[in-house]
């Protein structure tokens, strides 16, 4: 099967290789447009995709990685310049980027050109640049970025001339030109709609326009009986009513202007269209995708230690409206929050087989085949709104949808699928969460928490395969279509039938571009340990190939990393023009405790470690309390004897004999501490039984330490002078 901007390299009958990219393929798989994306004066081309499927079973046809990574980058990664011109040019062909399949078409594509040519006063052939680049690159927001990477000269804005664009005014003679719309009165037409038009007033379109004109365009003003009248500026630089009217259908959908004249309670009451079922919005997989999220009724224990307990997980599900697949999945810690979301959107587009062989189960391609983006996305105010939705839509072109605060109805598939999931798993699972009033003395049901999170994820895992594979749906609107084809309203049956017959609204991403642009960000720092992120430390190639952590002794720096929470093993550093990133590892002796391990799972073993310590903490201060006590002790009765042993000595005599009394001291230890073989039962009944020899030394009869010593070194001393008169 073949999907919206997937890119194919083939050969034509000439022998040349071909590289394109799909641009559009018809609802009933007949038909596809593509662009040859090394062609710099190519055009969309019409292609029938048996064709292309015919080369593909030859093995003459092959996909190919993304060509230009760069436009997938996030906002923050674009210099506010090129942000500009993009946004500029984008301005320019949003509205013909939209008209499709017409504009891939030759016989319309010219007119269609020329009418914009004639509204904006843009050369024809800037505008097909424009497109072309659109569609060679990815046909998103960033494909229209200024190409400095490849020329200094493309790139740079074309300013627009003095001359009024449009079409000239009937009586120009009498009456002038006119006024071109710049960005100034762009500016003011914005003010004037929100504070004269769009308020609960009510006022027609023409009063707010005569309003802005009053307050806007006045040269000076008159005095006539007391009251204070405006002098409006010449005719001929003045906006009139029909420029004001085209830009304000221009700037703004008719939805938006109900809302802000009705309020949107009103709006969703009264005048929200009520077309039937979800299914007959959509026409075929990927028209449009539902996300939500659901917290289990049920508590885990944490995979290193089962005895913690580590609470209730949060089950995220992406599902495609027109079938009811499951299409993406995220069981963790997050949410609902857009972390949570994000990992469940990047394993939308992820190859489920690995994903599914992480957790222990091994399934074929052909069960859960889905590894797309939608056309639109819809999900719950909150988590995807602001500016990380903003970077979605930016990098993949998708159309996001968030449900209003009065209609949360609109996401009643993926929370009937979680209903579903609940009958299924809650009567097997320990630790469930008992929702009847518990009587005092009762056993805690957290207590019999078993699950790590991911067991309870196998689990769910195997509940989505169900679903996608054998579940026969209800309440579901069949089609004539369907009907006449006989198909079983089961999600695989019905994915695959609109595969074949209306797969025109998926797309296709490369999953390592997905993934990145969904990966949580945040600050790690270089020290001379490694970098440091979350309590782990890693290393990568680009840190020991710039001695990073040689630098890092003399001072440390931050650093932006990447990571996908359910893994930690790996963290990901941007590469600065945004193609993609460096990898980083964990260092070798962090790995066993780390490594295959979620970020939930890591915080959670640091909270541990850091509660043992602090529990600790009073013992062991109990302890240090009685080491010093204990060396006190020793000390004292060392200063006590010392003193008892003290014998009259100046301090030149106690200094001068340091190395004999060292020797002296040795000679003693050695003998103390020499190895025996034998017991000291033994030792004691050998000396008893020993007659001692008579000799002439001298005999030690004092028991005192001390008087062993002087004895020893006199005899020494003694042993000296023997050896120097033999001399």
């Amino acid at each position: 099967m073949f999907a919206k901007n997937e890119i194919i390299k083939f050969a034509d009958a000439s022998g040349e290789i071909m590289i394109e990219r799909i641009l559009w393929i018809d609802e009933g798989y007949v038909i596809c447009y593509t662009i040859n994306i090394i062609d710099e004066t190519t055009l969309p081309i019409k292609r029938k995709l048996s064709d292309l499927e015919e080369l593909s079973r030859e093995g003459n046809l092959e996909f190919i990685e993304e060509l230009f990574p760069y436009i997938y980058m996030s906002e923050e990664q674009i210099p506010i310049k090129s942000r500009n011109l993009r946004d500029k040019r984008w301005e320019i062909v949003r509205e013909l980027c939209e008209l499709e399949p017409e504009i891939f078409i030759r016989e319309k594509r010219g007119n269609i050109v020329k009418q914009l040519v004639e509204k904006t006063g843009k050369n024809k052939t800037l505008i097909y640049d424009y497109l072309r680049q659109y569609w060679q690159q990815g046909k998103v927001k960033n494909s229209l970025l200024p190409q400095y990477r490849n020329s200094g000269g493309v790139g740079k804005e074309k300013k627009s001339g003095t001359k009024k664009r449009g079409r000239p005014r009937k009586f120009i003679d009498t009456l002038g030109e006119g006024i071109n719309v710049d960005d100034d009165i762009k500016q003011v037409f914005r003010l004037s709609i929100k504070k004269y038009y769009h308020t609960s007033k009510k006022n027609p379109l023409k009063t707010a326009y005569k309003m802005m004109i009053s307050n806007y365009f006045v040269d000076e003003y008159r005095y006539e009986d007391g009251v204070k009248k405006p002098i409006l500026k010449d005719g001929n630089k003045v906006p009139t009513f029909e420029q004001f009217e085209y830009w304000y259908k221009k700037m703004y959908k008719r939805e938006e202007t109900k809302r802000q004249r009705l309020g949107d309670r009103k709006y969703e009451s009264e005048h929200r269209a009520v077309l039937g079922t979800s299914v007959g919005e959509m026409y075929g997989p990927g028209t449009k995708y539902q996300i939500d999220a659901t917290v289990g009724d049920v508590y885990l224990v944490s995979s290193y230690n089962r005895n913690w307990i580590i609470g209730r997980p949060v089950i995220y599900v992406v599902i495609d409206v027109f079938s009811r697949m499951v299409t993406g999945l995220y069981v963790g810690l997050e949410g609902p929050s857009w972390l949570g979301a994000s990992m469940a959107l990047a394993n939308a587009a992820s190859d489920k087989v690995a994903y599914c062989r992480k957790h222990g189960i091994e399934i074929d391609q052909e069960q859960w085949n889905t590894d797309y983006l939608p056309e639109t996305l819809i999900a719950d105010r909150g988590e995807l709104e602001g500016y990380n939705v903003e970077r979605l839509i930016s990098a993949f072109n998708m159309k996001v949808e968030n449900t209003p605060p009065y209609r949360a109805d609109w996401k009643g598939i993926v929370e009937q699928h979680f209903r579903t999931i609940n009958l299924k798993v809650k009567p097997f699972l320990p630790g469930v969460v008992d929702t009847d009033v518990r009587i005092r003395g009762d056993r805690d049901y957290r207590l019999d928490a078993k699950l790590t999170l991911k067991e309870f994820t196998s689990i769910i895992i195997k509940c989505v395969l169900y679903h996608n594979n054998h579940h026969m749906l209800r309440n579901y609107d069949a089609d004539e279509m369907m009907l006449k084809d006989e198909l079983k309203l089961i999600p695989k049956v019905l994915w695959d039938w609109g595969m074949k017959n209306r797969s025109g609204s998926l797309r296709k991403f490369s999953e390592n571009i997905v993934k990145l642009n969904l990966m949580p960000e945040a600050n790690a720092s270089v020290t001379y340990k490694g970098i440091e992120f979350k309590g782990m430390r890693y290393s990568c190639k680009k840190a020991l190939r710039e001695d990073w952590f040689s630098q890092a002794r003399d001072k440390s720096w931050r650093i932006k990393v990447a990571y996908d929470p359910r893994n930690m093993e790996h963290i990901y550093i941007p590469v600065s023009d945004g193609i993609g990133y460096e990898v980083c590892e964990l260092l070798e002796h962090q790995y066993q405790k780390y490594a295959h391990h979620s970020l939930c799972d890591v915080e959670y073993l640091h909270a541990y470690e850091e509660y043992s310590i602090q529990a600790y903490q009073h013992e062991q201060l109990q302890k240090e309390t009685d080491l010093q006590s204990e060396i006190k002790h020793i000390v004292d009765i060392a200063v006590k004897r010392a003193k008892e042993e003290k014998i009259p000595m100046s301090n030149r005599q106690r200094t001068s004999s340091i190395r004999e009394n060292r020797a002296i001291e040795k000679e003693v230890n050695r003998k103390e501490e020499a190895f025996l073989l034998v017991s000291q039962e033994e030792l004691s009944s050998t000396e008893s039984s020993i007659i001692p020899i008579s000799s002439d030394e001298p005999v030690v009869e004092s028991a005192n330490k001390l008087d062993l010593l002087r004895q020893k070194q006199k005899e020494l001393k003694e042993l000296a002078k023997r050896n120097q008169s033999s001399l």
